[in-house]
Protein backbone atom coordinates (compact mmCIF):
# COMPACT_ATOMS: atom_id res chain seq x y z
CA UNK A 1 0.00 0.00 0.00
CA UNK A 2 2.57 2.46 0.81
CA UNK A 3 4.24 1.68 -2.68
CA UNK A 4 0.64 3.38 -4.30
CA UNK A 5 1.01 6.60 -2.33
CA UNK A 6 3.83 7.03 -3.27
CA UNK A 7 3.09 6.74 -6.66
CA UNK A 8 -0.13 8.71 -6.66
CA UNK A 9 0.57 10.79 -4.44
CA UNK A 10 4.34 11.92 -5.46
CA UNK A 11 7.63 12.15 -3.29
CA UNK A 12 6.47 14.48 -0.11
CA UNK A 13 4.47 12.24 2.97
CA UNK A 14 1.01 11.99 1.78
CA UNK A 15 -0.49 12.77 5.34
CA UNK A 16 -3.32 15.38 4.74
CA UNK A 17 -5.91 12.84 4.20
CA UNK A 18 -5.00 10.82 6.52
CA UNK A 19 -4.45 13.64 9.64
CA UNK A 20 -6.15 12.76 12.53
CA UNK A 21 -6.53 8.83 12.25
CA UNK A 22 -7.52 6.73 14.33
CA UNK A 23 -7.41 3.08 14.92
CA UNK A 24 -9.99 1.71 16.99
CA UNK A 25 -9.32 -1.38 18.85
CA UNK A 26 -12.16 -3.36 17.86
CA UNK A 27 -10.96 -2.54 14.20
CA UNK A 28 -8.95 -5.80 12.56
CA UNK A 29 -5.99 -4.36 10.83
CA UNK A 30 -4.91 -4.92 7.24
CA UNK A 31 -3.96 -8.71 6.91
CA UNK A 32 -0.63 -9.95 5.60
CA UNK A 33 -0.38 -12.63 3.97
CA UNK A 34 1.91 -15.43 6.07
CA UNK A 35 3.88 -18.46 5.31
CA UNK A 36 3.19 -21.82 5.27
CA UNK A 37 -0.41 -21.93 5.30
CA UNK A 38 -1.55 -25.67 4.46
CA UNK A 39 -4.51 -25.91 2.41
CA UNK A 40 -6.73 -28.18 4.54
CA UNK A 41 -6.25 -28.63 8.40
CA UNK A 42 -6.35 -32.57 9.04
CA UNK A 43 -7.40 -33.88 11.96
CA UNK A 44 -4.91 -36.14 13.05
CA UNK A 45 -1.21 -34.63 13.70
CA UNK A 46 2.03 -36.01 15.69
CA UNK A 47 1.78 -32.64 16.68
CA UNK A 48 -0.74 -29.58 17.75
CA UNK A 49 1.54 -26.16 18.76
CA UNK A 50 -1.55 -24.26 20.11
CA UNK A 51 -0.31 -20.48 18.93
CA UNK A 52 1.46 -18.89 16.26
CA UNK A 53 3.58 -16.59 18.35
CA UNK A 54 7.27 -16.79 18.36
CA UNK A 55 8.27 -19.26 20.52
CA UNK A 56 5.08 -21.80 18.74
CA UNK A 57 6.68 -21.55 15.25
CA UNK A 58 10.02 -22.54 16.63
CA UNK A 59 9.02 -25.59 18.44
CA UNK A 60 6.85 -26.57 15.25
CA UNK A 61 9.69 -26.10 13.15
CA UNK A 62 11.69 -28.25 15.51
CA UNK A 63 9.32 -30.64 15.72
CA UNK A 64 8.62 -31.11 12.36
CA UNK A 65 12.62 -31.21 11.23
CA UNK A 66 12.68 -34.51 13.50
CA UNK A 67 9.72 -35.82 11.63
CA UNK A 68 7.05 -35.41 14.22
CA UNK A 69 4.39 -34.30 11.73
CA UNK A 70 2.99 -30.90 13.28
CA UNK A 71 0.04 -28.37 13.12
CA UNK A 72 0.29 -24.87 14.48
CA UNK A 73 -3.14 -23.07 15.60
CA UNK A 74 -3.38 -19.53 15.67
CA UNK A 75 -6.70 -17.91 16.53
CA UNK A 76 -5.86 -14.11 15.23
CA UNK A 77 -5.57 -13.18 11.23
CA UNK A 78 -1.33 -12.86 11.34
CA UNK A 79 1.38 -15.37 12.29
CA UNK A 80 3.47 -13.94 15.19
CA UNK A 81 1.99 -13.43 18.32
CA UNK A 82 3.72 -10.30 19.73
CA UNK A 83 6.29 -10.50 17.26
CA UNK A 84 3.99 -9.27 13.82
CA UNK A 85 3.88 -6.19 11.60
CA UNK A 86 0.33 -4.89 11.15
CA UNK A 87 -0.55 -1.57 9.09
CA UNK A 88 -2.19 -0.25 11.01
CA UNK A 89 -2.33 3.67 9.45
CA UNK A 90 -2.56 3.51 5.50
CA UNK A 91 1.10 2.72 4.33
CA UNK A 92 2.65 2.36 7.39
CA UNK A 93 3.88 -0.68 8.79
CA UNK A 94 4.33 -1.06 12.03
CA UNK A 95 5.93 -4.00 14.71
CA UNK A 96 2.76 -3.52 16.73
CA UNK A 97 3.63 -4.79 20.05
CA UNK A 98 7.47 -6.14 20.23
CA UNK A 99 9.67 -3.77 18.53
CA UNK A 100 13.58 -4.75 18.26
CA UNK A 101 15.62 -7.97 18.20
CA UNK A 102 18.65 -9.40 19.76
CA UNK A 103 17.64 -12.03 22.58
CA UNK A 104 17.03 -14.82 19.62
CA UNK A 105 19.06 -17.49 20.18
CA UNK A 106 21.73 -17.90 17.81
CA UNK A 107 21.43 -21.63 17.11
CA UNK A 108 18.16 -20.58 16.20
CA UNK A 109 19.56 -18.46 13.22
CA UNK A 110 21.69 -21.31 11.89
CA UNK A 111 19.93 -24.62 12.72
CA UNK A 112 16.42 -23.14 10.68
CA UNK A 113 18.76 -21.01 8.03
CA UNK A 114 16.47 -18.12 9.28
CA UNK A 115 18.38 -16.03 6.92
CA UNK A 116 17.89 -18.29 3.68
CA UNK A 117 14.16 -17.96 4.71
CA UNK A 118 14.13 -13.94 4.36
CA UNK A 119 15.38 -12.78 7.66
CA UNK A 120 17.47 -9.54 7.28
CA UNK A 121 18.27 -7.60 10.55
CA UNK A 122 19.46 -4.18 10.38
CA UNK A 123 21.86 -3.77 13.16
CA UNK A 124 22.31 0.04 15.27
CA UNK A 125 25.15 2.07 15.74
CA UNK A 126 25.20 4.32 17.69
CA UNK A 127 22.12 2.32 19.79
CA UNK A 128 20.94 4.74 22.57
CA UNK A 129 20.08 8.20 22.65
CA UNK A 130 19.04 10.44 25.69
CA UNK A 131 18.44 14.27 25.33
CA UNK A 132 18.12 16.14 28.75
CA UNK A 133 15.58 18.72 29.44
CA UNK A 134 18.26 21.60 31.38
CA UNK A 135 19.01 25.79 30.39
CA UNK A 136 20.96 25.41 28.32
CA UNK A 137 21.06 25.81 24.62
CA UNK A 138 21.52 23.10 23.03
CA UNK A 139 20.69 21.13 26.00
CA UNK A 140 23.26 17.71 26.80
CA UNK A 141 22.25 14.39 26.00
CA UNK A 142 24.49 11.04 26.06
CA UNK A 143 24.82 8.96 23.09
CA UNK A 144 25.84 5.12 23.57
CA UNK A 145 27.48 3.36 20.69
CA UNK A 146 29.41 0.15 20.07
CA UNK A 147 32.88 2.64 19.73
CA UNK A 148 34.43 2.60 23.11
CA UNK A 149 36.47 5.77 22.88
CA UNK A 150 33.32 7.70 21.04
CA UNK A 151 30.99 6.37 24.11
CA UNK A 152 33.50 7.40 27.01
CA UNK A 153 33.85 10.79 25.03
CA UNK A 154 29.92 11.28 25.41
CA UNK A 155 29.84 10.27 29.13
CA UNK A 156 32.80 12.56 30.51
CA UNK A 157 30.49 15.14 29.31
CA UNK A 158 28.65 14.47 32.84
CA UNK A 159 31.66 12.72 34.91
CA UNK A 160 35.43 11.85 33.98
CA UNK A 161 35.09 9.15 36.44
CA UNK A 162 31.93 7.30 34.60
CA UNK A 163 34.18 7.77 31.49
CA UNK A 164 37.06 5.57 32.73
CA UNK A 165 34.91 3.28 35.03
CA UNK A 166 32.72 2.26 31.97
CA UNK A 167 34.66 -0.20 30.05
CA UNK A 168 35.53 -1.85 33.25
CA UNK A 169 31.30 -2.16 33.80
CA UNK A 170 30.55 -3.33 30.33
CA UNK A 171 33.10 -6.02 30.42
CA UNK A 172 31.44 -6.92 34.31
CA UNK A 173 28.31 -6.94 32.66
CA UNK A 174 29.68 -8.94 29.68
CA UNK A 175 31.21 -11.83 32.24
CA UNK A 176 27.82 -12.36 34.16
CA UNK A 177 25.97 -12.79 30.88
CA UNK A 178 28.15 -15.51 29.64
CA UNK A 179 28.26 -17.47 32.56
CA UNK A 180 24.36 -17.00 32.38
CA UNK A 181 23.94 -17.84 28.96
CA UNK A 182 24.71 -21.45 29.81
CA UNK A 183 21.31 -21.87 31.21
CA UNK A 184 19.34 -20.65 28.99
CA UNK A 185 19.76 -23.64 26.09
CA UNK A 186 18.54 -26.42 28.64
CA UNK A 187 15.96 -27.21 30.94
CA UNK A 188 15.93 -26.27 34.52
CA UNK A 189 17.38 -28.80 36.64
CA UNK A 190 14.41 -31.55 37.65
CA UNK A 191 14.87 -31.40 41.18
CA UNK A 192 11.95 -33.74 41.93
CA UNK A 193 13.62 -36.79 40.07
CA UNK A 194 16.99 -36.52 41.77
CA UNK A 195 15.30 -38.19 44.80
CA UNK A 196 12.77 -40.86 42.44
CA UNK A 197 13.99 -43.53 40.12
CA UNK A 198 16.20 -46.23 39.71
CA UNK A 199 19.58 -45.88 40.19
CA UNK A 200 20.52 -44.91 36.34
CA UNK A 201 17.45 -42.97 36.24
CA UNK A 202 19.13 -40.31 39.14
CA UNK A 203 21.97 -40.52 37.69
CA UNK A 204 20.32 -39.55 34.38
CA UNK A 205 18.89 -36.34 36.14
CA UNK A 206 22.28 -35.40 37.96
CA UNK A 207 23.71 -34.82 33.96
CA UNK A 208 21.03 -32.16 34.25
CA UNK A 209 23.00 -29.92 36.80
CA UNK A 210 26.07 -29.95 34.00
CA UNK A 211 24.79 -26.00 32.57
CA UNK A 212 24.61 -25.04 36.16
CA UNK A 213 27.76 -26.43 37.16
CA UNK A 214 29.31 -25.02 34.61
CA UNK A 215 27.66 -21.62 34.70
CA UNK A 216 29.52 -21.30 38.64
CA UNK A 217 32.89 -22.40 37.44
CA UNK A 218 31.72 -19.66 34.78
CA UNK A 219 31.52 -17.44 37.67
CA UNK A 220 34.00 -18.72 39.36
CA UNK A 221 35.68 -15.59 41.84
CA UNK A 222 32.62 -13.36 40.18
CA UNK A 223 29.83 -15.93 41.79
CA UNK A 224 29.44 -13.42 44.74
CA UNK A 225 29.24 -10.41 43.07
CA UNK A 226 26.60 -12.18 40.20
CA UNK A 227 24.59 -12.97 43.51
CA UNK A 228 24.31 -9.34 44.40
CA UNK A 229 23.65 -8.05 40.82
CA UNK A 230 20.98 -10.67 40.46
CA UNK A 231 19.07 -10.01 44.26
CA UNK A 232 20.12 -6.14 44.45
CA UNK A 233 18.16 -2.90 43.38
CA UNK A 234 20.20 -1.63 39.65
CA UNK A 235 19.94 1.34 41.73
CA UNK A 236 22.30 0.11 44.13
CA UNK A 237 24.77 -1.69 41.74
CA UNK A 238 25.04 1.42 39.22
CA UNK A 239 26.04 3.74 42.31
CA UNK A 240 28.94 0.88 43.01
CA UNK A 241 30.05 1.76 39.64
CA UNK A 242 29.05 5.21 38.45
CA UNK A 243 27.74 9.10 39.94
CA UNK A 244 26.21 10.56 36.88
CA UNK A 245 22.43 10.32 36.50
CA UNK A 246 22.15 10.24 33.26
CA UNK A 247 23.97 7.49 32.46
CA UNK A 248 22.93 5.71 35.72
CA UNK A 249 19.24 6.61 34.28
CA UNK A 250 20.01 5.34 30.87
CA UNK A 251 21.05 1.86 32.06
CA UNK A 252 18.89 1.67 34.75
CA UNK A 253 15.70 1.69 31.52
CA UNK A 254 16.66 -1.82 30.64
CA UNK A 255 16.23 -3.39 34.20
CA UNK A 256 12.90 -2.01 34.38
CA UNK A 257 11.37 -1.99 31.11
CA UNK A 258 8.30 -4.32 30.79
CA UNK A 259 8.59 -4.74 34.36
CA UNK A 260 6.33 -3.28 37.74
CA UNK A 261 9.26 -2.34 39.13
CA UNK A 262 11.74 0.54 39.91
CA UNK A 263 15.58 1.11 39.88
CA UNK A 264 15.01 0.79 43.60
CA UNK A 265 13.25 -3.05 43.71
CA UNK A 266 15.05 -5.57 44.72
CA UNK A 267 16.17 -7.92 41.55
CA UNK A 268 15.97 -5.50 38.85
CA UNK A 269 19.20 -6.19 38.44
CA UNK A 270 18.21 -9.49 36.65
CA UNK A 271 16.05 -8.06 33.95
CA UNK A 272 19.12 -5.83 33.05
CA UNK A 273 21.08 -9.10 32.57
CA UNK A 274 17.87 -10.28 30.57
CA UNK A 275 18.16 -7.71 28.49
CA UNK A 276 21.77 -7.74 27.54
CA UNK A 277 21.80 -11.52 26.95
CA UNK A 278 21.61 -10.87 22.83
CA UNK A 279 23.47 -10.55 20.26
CA UNK A 280 23.75 -9.92 16.43
CA UNK A 281 26.03 -10.40 13.83
CA UNK A 282 28.51 -11.85 16.83
CA UNK A 283 28.23 -8.54 18.93
CA UNK A 284 26.77 -9.21 22.39
CA UNK A 285 24.20 -7.01 23.64
CA UNK A 286 23.74 -5.55 20.45
CA UNK A 287 20.00 -4.69 19.52
CA UNK A 288 18.62 -4.38 15.90
CA UNK A 289 15.45 -3.77 13.43
CA UNK A 290 13.98 -6.62 11.40
CA UNK A 291 13.71 -5.26 7.85
CA UNK A 292 10.26 -5.47 7.38
CA UNK A 293 9.20 -5.45 11.04
CA UNK A 294 9.02 -7.75 13.26
CA UNK A 295 6.59 -9.79 11.72
CA UNK A 296 9.21 -10.60 9.29
CA UNK A 297 11.14 -12.79 11.56
CA UNK A 298 7.76 -14.73 12.61
CA UNK A 299 7.61 -15.16 8.87
CA UNK A 300 10.87 -16.70 7.97
CA UNK A 301 10.79 -19.03 11.12
CA UNK A 302 7.45 -19.96 9.49
CA UNK A 303 9.25 -20.72 6.30
CA UNK A 304 11.75 -22.64 7.96
CA UNK A 305 8.75 -24.97 9.22
CA UNK A 306 6.91 -24.88 6.36
CA UNK A 307 9.94 -26.24 4.49
CA UNK A 308 10.10 -29.29 6.47
CA UNK A 309 5.98 -29.63 5.86
CA UNK A 310 4.75 -28.33 9.21
CA UNK A 311 0.79 -26.97 8.68
CA UNK A 312 0.72 -23.35 9.97
CA UNK A 313 -3.09 -21.76 9.93
CA UNK A 314 -4.68 -18.81 10.98
CA UNK A 315 -8.05 -17.49 12.54
CA UNK A 316 -8.26 -21.44 13.76
CA UNK A 317 -8.80 -21.03 17.78
CA UNK A 318 -8.49 -23.38 20.29
CA UNK A 319 -10.89 -24.20 22.50
CA UNK A 320 -9.77 -26.71 24.84
CA UNK A 321 -7.34 -29.65 24.99
CA UNK A 322 -8.47 -33.17 24.35
CA UNK A 323 -7.66 -35.71 26.87
CA UNK A 324 -8.20 -39.15 26.53
CA UNK A 325 -9.02 -41.57 29.55
CA UNK A 326 -5.62 -42.11 30.77
CA UNK A 327 -5.63 -38.13 31.45
CA UNK A 328 -2.94 -37.47 28.88
CA UNK A 329 -3.42 -34.83 25.92
CA UNK A 330 -4.71 -36.26 23.05
CA UNK A 331 -5.37 -33.10 20.85
CA UNK A 332 -7.73 -30.27 20.75
CA UNK A 333 -10.73 -28.81 19.95
CA UNK A 334 -11.20 -25.77 18.11
CA UNK A 335 -13.91 -23.21 18.57
CA UNK A 336 -16.17 -24.15 15.76
CA UNK A 337 -15.64 -27.59 17.24
CA UNK A 338 -13.76 -29.22 15.13
CA UNK A 339 -11.47 -31.83 16.80
CA UNK A 340 -7.57 -32.41 16.14
CA UNK A 341 -6.10 -35.70 17.33
CA UNK A 342 -2.35 -35.65 18.52
CA UNK A 343 0.09 -37.57 20.32
CA UNK A 344 1.32 -34.04 21.99
CA UNK A 345 0.40 -30.66 22.39
CA UNK A 346 2.35 -27.93 22.96
CA UNK A 347 1.22 -25.00 23.77
CA UNK A 348 2.74 -20.88 23.20
CA UNK A 349 -0.28 -19.35 25.24
CA UNK A 350 0.62 -17.75 28.53
CA UNK A 351 0.48 -20.52 31.54
CA UNK A 352 -2.77 -18.70 32.33
CA UNK A 353 -4.73 -19.50 29.76
CA UNK A 354 -2.98 -23.20 29.18
CA UNK A 355 -3.74 -24.30 32.00
CA UNK A 356 -6.65 -21.97 33.70
CA UNK A 357 -8.70 -21.66 30.52
CA UNK A 358 -7.75 -24.60 27.48
CA UNK A 359 -7.63 -27.29 30.33
CA UNK A 360 -9.72 -29.30 32.35
CA UNK A 361 -9.07 -28.01 35.97
CA UNK A 362 -10.20 -31.48 37.61
CA UNK A 363 -7.19 -32.71 35.30
CA UNK A 364 -4.72 -30.71 37.49
CA UNK A 365 -2.99 -30.74 40.96
CA UNK A 366 -5.34 -28.01 43.48
CA UNK A 367 -1.83 -26.76 44.55
CA UNK A 368 -0.43 -26.25 40.88
CA UNK A 369 -3.85 -24.28 39.54
CA UNK A 370 -3.18 -21.74 42.78
CA UNK A 371 0.63 -21.24 41.60
CA UNK A 372 -0.63 -20.66 38.50
CA UNK A 373 -3.43 -18.08 39.93
CA UNK A 374 -0.95 -16.19 42.07
CA UNK A 375 1.65 -15.72 38.99
CA UNK A 376 2.31 -12.28 39.24
CA UNK A 377 1.46 -10.98 35.84
CA UNK A 378 1.29 -6.95 36.64
CA UNK A 379 2.16 -5.11 33.44
CA UNK A 380 3.37 -1.43 33.42
CA UNK A 381 2.96 -1.02 29.64
CA UNK A 382 1.69 0.99 27.29
CA UNK A 383 2.43 0.50 23.08
CA UNK A 384 2.00 3.53 21.40
CA UNK A 385 2.50 3.00 17.43
CA UNK A 386 2.52 6.70 15.60
CA UNK A 387 2.32 7.54 12.00
CA UNK A 388 4.55 10.95 11.54
CA UNK A 389 4.68 13.16 8.54
CA UNK A 390 8.42 14.20 9.23
CA UNK A 391 11.57 12.77 11.89
CA UNK A 392 11.23 14.15 15.75
CA UNK A 393 13.73 17.02 15.83
CA UNK A 394 14.78 17.74 19.17
CA UNK A 395 16.21 20.02 21.11
CA UNK A 396 19.06 18.55 22.08
CA UNK A 397 19.94 17.36 18.38
CA UNK A 398 18.30 19.53 15.43
CA UNK A 399 17.81 17.90 12.22
CA UNK A 400 19.21 18.98 9.07
CA UNK A 401 17.71 21.09 6.37
CA UNK A 402 17.30 18.19 4.23
CA UNK A 403 15.51 16.29 6.66
CA UNK A 404 17.54 13.09 6.71
CA UNK A 405 17.87 10.65 9.04
CA UNK A 406 20.88 11.16 11.65
CA UNK A 407 22.66 8.59 13.64
CA UNK A 408 20.75 8.99 16.43
CA UNK A 409 17.32 8.62 14.93
CA UNK A 410 18.62 4.87 14.64
CA UNK A 411 18.77 4.57 18.55
CA UNK A 412 16.76 3.73 21.62
CA UNK A 413 15.60 7.08 22.31
CA UNK A 414 14.93 7.28 25.81
CA UNK A 415 12.73 10.10 27.86
CA UNK A 416 12.41 11.31 31.21
CA UNK A 417 15.64 9.94 31.69
CA UNK A 418 17.23 12.41 33.06
CA UNK A 419 17.56 10.58 36.92
CA UNK A 420 16.54 7.31 38.31
CA UNK A 421 14.15 9.80 40.65
CA UNK A 422 11.95 10.00 37.81
CA UNK A 423 12.01 6.56 37.30
CA UNK A 424 10.78 5.61 40.54
CA UNK A 425 8.62 8.58 40.58
CA UNK A 426 6.90 7.20 37.22
CA UNK A 427 6.37 3.80 39.10
CA UNK A 428 4.86 5.36 42.39
CA UNK A 429 2.20 7.08 40.89
CA UNK A 430 1.23 3.82 38.85
CA UNK A 431 1.41 1.66 42.17
CA UNK A 432 -1.38 3.91 43.24
CA UNK A 433 -3.61 3.33 40.37
CA UNK A 434 -2.52 6.31 38.74
CA UNK A 435 -0.82 6.49 35.07
CA UNK A 436 2.71 8.05 35.31
CA UNK A 437 2.62 11.96 34.79
CA UNK A 438 5.58 11.69 33.51
CA UNK A 439 6.06 8.34 31.94
CA UNK A 440 9.62 6.32 30.72
CA UNK A 441 9.34 6.50 27.52
CA UNK A 442 11.53 4.67 24.63
CA UNK A 443 11.31 6.05 20.95
CA UNK A 444 12.23 4.18 18.24
CA UNK A 445 12.26 5.30 14.68
CA UNK A 446 12.97 2.03 12.78
CA UNK A 447 11.96 3.37 9.21
CA UNK A 448 15.46 5.84 10.07
CA UNK A 449 17.11 2.44 8.97
CA UNK A 450 14.20 0.87 7.11
CA UNK A 451 12.20 3.33 4.91
CA UNK A 452 9.77 0.85 2.81
CA UNK A 453 8.15 0.78 6.57
CA UNK A 454 6.20 4.21 5.89
CA UNK A 455 5.58 6.30 2.64
CA UNK A 456 7.92 8.46 1.31
CA UNK A 457 9.12 11.39 3.75
CA UNK A 458 7.09 9.89 6.32
CA UNK A 459 8.34 7.57 9.40
CA UNK A 460 6.73 5.02 11.78
CA UNK A 461 7.39 5.21 15.42
CA UNK A 462 7.44 3.04 18.11
CA UNK A 463 6.50 4.17 21.80
CA UNK A 464 7.46 1.89 24.46
CA UNK A 465 5.90 3.49 27.57
CA UNK A 466 5.55 2.71 31.13
CA UNK A 467 3.96 3.19 33.89
CA UNK A 468 0.56 2.59 33.51
CA UNK A 469 -1.35 0.01 35.56
CA UNK A 470 -3.41 -2.66 34.32
CA UNK A 471 -6.08 -1.72 36.73
CA UNK A 472 -6.47 2.06 37.66
CA UNK A 473 -7.42 3.13 40.76
CA UNK A 474 -11.10 3.09 41.45
CA UNK A 475 -11.32 0.03 38.95
CA UNK A 476 -12.03 2.76 36.60
CA UNK A 477 -11.99 1.33 32.86
CA UNK A 478 -9.14 2.02 30.06
CA UNK A 479 -12.05 3.43 28.10
CA UNK A 480 -11.35 5.49 24.68
CA UNK A 481 -11.46 8.92 27.30
CA UNK A 482 -8.43 7.43 29.59
CA UNK A 483 -6.40 5.83 26.81
CA UNK A 484 -6.57 9.22 25.27
CA UNK A 485 -5.69 11.29 27.88
CA UNK A 486 -2.97 9.06 28.95
CA UNK A 487 -1.58 8.96 25.23
CA UNK A 488 -1.98 13.12 24.77
CA UNK A 489 0.32 13.16 28.41
CA UNK A 490 2.74 11.24 26.14
CA UNK A 491 2.78 13.07 23.33
CA UNK A 492 3.45 16.78 25.64
CA UNK A 493 6.58 14.71 26.49
CA UNK A 494 7.61 14.15 23.84
CA UNK A 495 7.04 17.57 22.29
CA UNK A 496 9.08 19.03 25.40
CA UNK A 497 12.35 17.60 23.81
CA UNK A 498 11.01 17.51 19.99
CA UNK A 499 8.92 20.79 19.42
CA UNK A 500 6.91 19.96 16.52
CA UNK A 501 6.18 15.98 17.63
CA UNK A 502 2.58 17.12 17.87
CA UNK A 503 2.25 18.54 14.71
CA UNK A 504 3.89 15.71 12.34
CA UNK A 505 1.24 13.29 14.08
CA UNK A 506 -1.19 11.29 11.33
CA UNK A 507 -2.27 8.87 13.24
CA UNK A 508 -2.08 6.74 16.58
CA UNK A 509 -2.62 3.27 17.95
CA UNK A 510 -2.54 3.00 21.50
CA UNK A 511 -2.60 -0.35 23.20
CA UNK A 512 -3.10 -0.07 27.65
CA UNK A 513 -2.42 -3.64 29.48
CA UNK A 514 -5.82 -4.75 28.48
CA UNK A 515 -5.74 -4.24 24.75
CA UNK A 516 -2.24 -6.26 25.45
CA UNK A 517 -3.90 -8.93 27.27
CA UNK A 518 -7.28 -8.53 24.36
CA UNK A 519 -5.72 -8.68 21.61
CA UNK A 520 -2.16 -11.03 21.70
CA UNK A 521 -3.07 -12.67 25.11
CA UNK A 522 -0.40 -11.35 27.06
CA UNK A 523 -1.61 -11.91 31.15
CA UNK A 524 -2.17 -8.38 32.11
CA UNK A 525 -0.46 -7.16 29.32
CA UNK A 526 2.28 -8.54 30.85
CA UNK A 527 5.02 -8.93 27.77
CA UNK A 528 6.45 -11.84 29.53
CA UNK A 529 3.72 -13.63 30.42
CA UNK A 530 4.92 -13.65 33.71
CA UNK A 531 7.10 -11.18 36.03
CA UNK A 532 10.58 -11.70 35.87
CA UNK A 533 11.68 -11.68 39.33
CA UNK A 534 13.88 -14.52 41.06
CA UNK A 535 10.76 -16.27 42.68
CA UNK A 536 8.91 -16.73 38.87
CA UNK A 537 12.30 -18.04 36.97
CA UNK A 538 14.24 -21.05 36.42
CA UNK A 539 13.04 -23.65 39.21
CA UNK A 540 9.77 -21.87 39.61
CA UNK A 541 8.70 -20.49 35.93
CA UNK A 542 5.84 -21.14 35.78
CA UNK A 543 5.58 -23.50 38.76
CA UNK A 544 7.95 -25.03 40.94
CA UNK A 545 8.36 -29.13 40.18
CA UNK A 546 6.88 -27.89 36.81
CA UNK A 547 10.13 -25.78 35.02
CA UNK A 548 10.83 -27.98 32.52
CA UNK A 549 8.11 -27.49 30.07
CA UNK A 550 6.39 -30.87 30.68
CA UNK A 551 2.95 -29.88 33.01
CA UNK A 552 0.53 -32.35 35.42
CA UNK A 553 -1.43 -33.30 31.88
CA UNK A 554 1.30 -35.71 30.45
CA UNK A 555 1.70 -35.10 26.48
CA UNK A 556 0.93 -31.74 27.44
CA UNK A 557 3.97 -29.07 27.60
CA UNK A 558 4.39 -25.05 27.75
CA UNK A 559 6.41 -23.58 24.84
CA UNK A 560 5.76 -19.80 25.14
CA UNK A 561 7.49 -16.98 27.31
CA UNK A 562 5.67 -18.24 30.56
CA UNK A 563 8.02 -21.24 31.01
CA UNK A 564 11.93 -21.13 31.22
CA UNK A 565 14.02 -18.89 30.23
CA UNK A 566 10.75 -16.01 29.97
CA UNK A 567 10.28 -13.30 27.74
CA UNK A 568 11.63 -11.56 25.28
CA UNK A 569 11.85 -12.33 21.26
CA UNK A 570 14.18 -15.46 21.97
CA UNK A 571 13.28 -18.63 20.94
CA UNK A 572 14.87 -20.18 23.61
CA UNK A 573 11.41 -22.04 25.18
CA UNK A 574 9.99 -23.24 22.02
CA UNK A 575 13.57 -24.99 21.02
CA UNK A 576 13.41 -26.29 24.42
CA UNK A 577 10.01 -27.53 24.98
CA UNK A 578 10.70 -29.18 21.20
CA UNK A 579 13.48 -31.21 22.16
CA UNK A 580 11.53 -32.17 25.55
CA UNK A 581 8.55 -33.47 23.91
CA UNK A 582 10.37 -35.06 20.97
CA UNK A 583 12.21 -37.33 23.50
CA UNK A 584 9.15 -38.10 25.26
CA UNK A 585 7.52 -39.05 21.39
CA UNK A 586 10.19 -41.24 20.85
CA UNK A 587 9.26 -43.47 24.07
CA UNK A 588 5.34 -43.69 22.95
Amino acid sequence: MAAGLRAGLGTGCPSHWLRGWHLSPGLPAARLAHAGAADQLQREYDAVVIGAGHNGLVAAAYLQRAGVRTAVLEKRHVLGGAAVTEEIVPGFKFSRASYLLSLLRPQIYSELELQRHGLRVLPRDPYSFTPLLEDRSPPRSLLLGHNMAQTQQQIAQFSQKDAQAYPEYEAFMGGLVSALDLLLDAPPVDTAALGQGSLLQRFRTLQTLRPLLRAGLALGRQLPRCYEVLTAPISKILDQWFESEPLKATLATDAVIGAMASPHTPGSGYVLLHHVMGELEGRRGAWGYVAGGMGALSQAIARAAAAHGAHIFTEKAVCHVLLGRDGRAQGVVLQDGTEVKSKLVLSNASPQITFLELTPQEQLPNDFVQRIRQVDTRSPVTKINVAVDRLPSFLAAPNTRDSRPLPHHQCSIHLNCEDTHLLHQAFTEATHGHPSSRPMIELCIPSALDPGLAPQGCHVVSLFTQYTPSVLAGRQPWDEQARNAYADTVFDCIEAYAPGFKASVIGRDILTPPDLERIFGLPSGNIFHGGMSLDQLYFARPAPSYSGYRSPVPSLYLCGSGAHPGGGVMGAAGRNAARVALEDFRRL
